[in-house]
């Protein structure tokens, strides 16, 4: 890494995450109404260009730096800038831009095991925080992400945009009031094709453009053993939290939302595997993870794989392949990945409603920067911890799990019907991919 080698990086990380329980002055800018607000973002190889995006449409709000280990991701963004004459900074290592008191927040849209370690470094240095899903890499780091947040006054919002959707919070509303009965069960859906990744036959090359010591950060340090550098990270251990924790965290978050449940689950077993290729990702393609709390159960499944071998298409509950399905005593709420509408189907399960509605997660993220008022966020770091815990916890059941038989798992599970009836569906989809 520039100028620390590894050890005193570690050695100042640990350091980092003890300070929080030490007193500490922070510098942070005190906003008027009509001040301008300074924005950094950090990691923009993917998502992050969203955020540039997103953060470049709003009203007084105005882009002032660029982070990226990619020199040439960064140099590419940075002369988009230029091309507007706009003025923008650029760092390739975020302690330096931290550093900086012209920026008032960062935009962080690195891998996943960067996000709960970078937020905690801005709230240290007075800055406030948009994170991407999930903000963590595990279950403690995310929980000192949110005593950072508070410790220092700072407002950070999670990246589970589906939080500020109108449509969204209205469904919520309604169910949270009691208007669609009881709720029996909430499933939660991430079929979402996911190809292999490729089998290296060694350490592969990392570009001359690329400071892989700063990329790595505070995961483990070792030989690329993928083809991709960039975006496969979510497959492997040291990185990535596969797709439960990729694209499921966004439907994680609804489905704990809708049980209303402000705290991690009481019992959690999941099972799984990769199937249908031989490749160096490590981490589930086929995954059914059980949640309970005193509120009710969350089923999750994930499947990567297509609806059969050589298809196009995924499978779908109740026509959707991405969502949340919420199954109440009177009616069924389906929340697909659209996040702008809610579909309500009758016990027979014929559409009679439909929400509508959309919303600005980086809106509202700035309009609580700009006010100081962490209530009026729509997806506190806590929200965001307490959903990218769950995703960390079903993980965590499937890498301590021992192989077990489908014959095994039926005389497991043969008297949860709803866990029961979520591995069938999973054995047919198997079958029908001729695994």
């Amino acid at each position: 890494m520039n100028k620390l080698n590894r050890r005193q990086f570690l050695r100042l990380t640990t350091a980092s995450l003890a300070a929080l329980t030490l007193p500490r002055t922070t510098w942070s800018r005190v906003l008027g109404a009509n001040d301008e607000i300074r924005v950094a973002v950090v990691g923009f190889h993917g998502q992050g260009k969203t955020h540039i995006n997103s953060f470049g449409k709003i009203k007084g709000v105005r882009i002032v730096a660029l982070c990226d280990v990619d020199s040439e991701v960064l140099n590419a963004e940075a002369e988009k800038f230029k091309s507007r004459n706009e003025i923008v900074q650029t760092f390739t290592d975020v302690r330096r831009l931290l550093e900086r008191k012209d920026i008032d927040a960062i935009s962080i849209a690195t891998p996943n095991h960067w996000h709960s370690l970078m937020t905690i470094w801005a709230c240290q240095a007075g800055k406030d925080v948009y994170v991407e899903k999930p903000v963590s890499h595990n279950v403690w780091e995310g929980r000192q992400a949110v005593n950072a947040s508070r410790k220092y006054n700072r407002i950070v919002q999670a990246g589970t945009q589906a939080r500020s959707s109108s449509a969204i919070r209205e469904a919520m509303d309604l169910l949270h009031r009691g208007e669609f009965g009881k709720i029996k069960l909430v499933r939660g859906l991430c079929y979402k094709r996911r190809a292999s990744i490729g089998k290296t036959t060694g350490q592969q090359p990392i570009p001359a453009y690329i400071d892989y010591d700063l990329w790595t950060g505070p995961a483990q340090l070792m030989g690329l053993m993928r083809k991709n550098l960039h975006y496969d990270w979510h497959w492997v251990w040291n990185t990535g939290n596969g797709d439960i924790g990729n694209q499921g965290i966004h439907q994680m978050d609804l489905a704990r939302w809708a049980l209303n449940a402000n705290h991690i689950a009481t019992n959690v077993f999941s099972l799984g595997g990769r199937f249908g290729y031989i490749d160096d990702g490590e981490t589930p393609n086929t995954q059914i993870a059980s949640y309970e709390f005193p509120e009710g159960r969350i089923i999750f499944e994930v499947r990567g794989l297509p609806a059969s071998k050589d298809s196009n298409t995924m499978d779908k509950y109740l026509g959707i392949d991405i969502g949340v399905v919420v199954h109440c005593e009177h009616g069924t709420l389906a929340f697909p990945s659209n996040y702008s509408n809610v579909l309500l189907y009758d016990d027979k399960n014929n559409l009679v409603k439909t929400f509508t509605g959309g919303g600005n997660h980086y809106e509202n993220f700035i309009e609580a920067v700009r006010s100081r008022d962490r209530s009026k966020q729509t997806a506190d770091i806590l929200e965001g911890h307490l959903s990218s815990a769950l995703c960390h916890l079903g993980n965590i059941s499937y890498r301590l799990g021992t192989n077990k038989s489908p014959e095994e798992i039926r005389e497991i599970l043969q008297s949860d019907n709803d866990a029961m009836e979520a591995c069938e569906r999973a054995y047919e989809h198997l079958v029908a991919n001729e695994v």
